[in-house]
């Protein structure tokens, strides 16, 4: 199964943010770790419908070493979000 990868950032005055490199724009955040994992799932999953129903391709998740090759990727923490399926599913 593939999976959206997400990085999850946090500072000491901040919320947690995710944002997911495959697809840019897509940013949300929560006050918990809870939170903000589910608030990434209804995110990932809002924009990849919006993606289908404007006809536009929805790109493949890349792998990890892929995402870490981006040294702008290094400060956050990664976690998996949805699965592919999953998202499309929701679509």
């Amino acid at each position: 199964m593939h999976y959206y990868i997400a990085i999850l950032e946090k500072d000491a005055t901040s919320d947690y943010s995710v944002l997911f490199p495959d697809l840019p724009g897509v940013v949300t955040a929560g006050t918990t770790l809870d939170d903000a994992r589910a608030m990434a799932e209804e995110a990932l999953a809002f924009h990849i419908e919006g993606m289908i129903a404007d006809g536009e391709a929805v790109p493949p998740p890349s792998s990890l070493d892929e995402i870490m090759a981006d040294p702008a990727n290094r400060d956050g923490v990664m976690f998996f979000a949805v699965p592919m399926a999953k998202a499309m599913e929701a679509a």
